[in-house]
Parts: C-alpha cells; sequence; structure tokens
C-alpha cells in the first residue's frame, strides 16, 4: 500500500453542525489537506465511496444515520477497512468509546474540538503509516503468514482479512513472539502516545483477533497484558 504524505491525505469532514464543519474545512484546507464533507452517516457512506478519503472526522450523533452505524457499514467494505476513522463528539461517557472503537474507530476526539490538536493527530497518524511501510513485510509464525503488504493473513490456505488496527495489533504482538506487553505498551505503539484511547480499546480487538484467528496465538498474562504465544 502507497502511504500518502500527511498534506497528501484526502479527509471527509462528517457532522451535521455546519460550524464545525466550516471551522475544521478551514484549518485542515489551509494545511494543504484535500477537504470533502457529509452532513450524516448514510451522506458519509455515499461520498466516501466516491471520494475514497484516507481519514473520515465522523460526529457520533447525526440524523438519518449515525457515526457508529455508518463505521460499521464502511469496515465492511473492503476500501475502507484501512481508513482511519476519527469519531468527534461532546459524549464523553467510556460507553461511547468502547462503541466508537467496536466499531473500528481509529481515534475519539470530544468536543469542542482543538484544530491544531486535531492537525498533530493526523501528523502522527501518518509518521505512523510510513512507519509501517518500512517494516519488515511479511511474518512467518504459528502457522501462519502475515503480509503486512496487503494487510492479510493467511492460515494454511485460508485469507483471514482483518480491519487495520486488528491487524497492526496482531503484527506488532507476532514481530516479537513471546514478548509480554502492557495494555499501556499497545495503546502506545498501535494507537500512539498522543491519541487518547482507553485500556478496554486493546482488549475489545484482542478478542475480536481470536475471534478470527483462533484462542491459541494471543496468550492473556494475568494482570500483565498480552503475547503471541510460541510454546
Amino acid at each position: 500500500m502507497s502511504v500518502p504524505t500527511a498534506l497528501h491525505y484526502k479527509i471527509l469532514v462528517v457532522d451535521d453542525d455546519p460550524d464545525i464543519v466550516e471551522l475544521l474545512e478551514y484549518n485542515l484546507q489551509k494545511e494543504g489537506y484535500d477537504v470533502q464533507q457529509a452532513e450524516n452517516g448514510q451522506k458519509a457512506i455515499e461520498k466516501a465511496l466516491e471520494f475514497k478519503p484516507d481519514v473520515i472526522l465522523m460526529d457520533v450523533m447525526m440524523p438519518v444515520m449515525d457515526g457508529i452505524a455508518a463505521c460499521r457499514q464502511l469496515r465492511e467494505m473492503p476500501d475502507f477497512r484501512h481508513t482511519h476513522v476519527i469519531f468527534l463528539t461532546a459524549r464523553s461517557e467510556e460507553f461511547s468509546e468502547v462503541a466508537a472503537f467496536d466499531a473500528g474507530a481509529d481515534d475519539f476526539i470530544t468536543k469542542p474540538i482543538k484544530p491544531r490538536a486535531l492537525l498533530s493527530r493526523l501528523a502522527a497518524f501518518a509518521r505512523r503509516d510510513a512507519q509501517q511501510e518500512e517494516q519488515d513485510k511479511v511474518i512467518e509464525i504459528g502457522g501462519m503468514r502475515i503480509d503486512r503488504t496487503s494487510f492479510a493473513v493467511y492460515k494454511g490456505d485460508a485469507k483471514i482479512t482483518l480491519p487495520k488496527k486488528e491487524f497492526e495489533l496482531l503484527a506488532f504482538l507476532a514481530a516479537t513472539p513471546n514478548k509480554v506487553f502492557t495494555r499501556e505498551e499497545l495503546l502506545n505503539n498501535i494507537w500512539g502516545s498522543d491519541v487518547y484511547v482507553i485500556a478496554r480499546t486493546v482488549d475489545v480487538h484482542i478478542r475480536k483477533v481470536r475471534e478470527k484467528i483462533g484462542e491459541d496465538n494471543i496468550r492473556t498474562i494475568k494482570g500483565v497484558g498480552y503475547k503471541f504465544n510460541t510454546d
């Protein structure tokens, strides 16, 4: 996958508040991003199919279709399994964060939005994308072949397709087998230290990875964290 530089990212802004859309569009375009907008989840899906954004900034609470439902639908489409989705919401309850990440979000930003902080996060995504591309392309371990180029996992003759964060989590653990990583280490390495996510996010993604590749490869170390097991 060819990784665009930060300034070449195409960003879709999805919010039913025109003032927020105008604020984000102004600041993003000023930085050189290619920006388009949609006012609800349904329009976001239609626009994404046409625009093919690298990043989607999406409100949670919207009419017609909310952001959670829209994200779930987008993640089911191959073209958007690796698109960065950042939720924008005024709701700060933990269940909103869990629902957002469970739907496939990469990040979660509470309103009022600070443009400078948002731009910093977008730059961090671009840096991590570039670093990811430079890492080893294929990992063969535990009866699996993890192909970083196609973001695909092969187990025997079966191909397993994972969403971006699930794939990155599996690849990170598999790159250093039998090493135990705390939830905080996994959060920092997969989501970044400048992205606010909760430890529960790691548990949700580990559960989803296990559902797809099997229970044996990733082991829980009680009270510590997780490791890729080859014992």
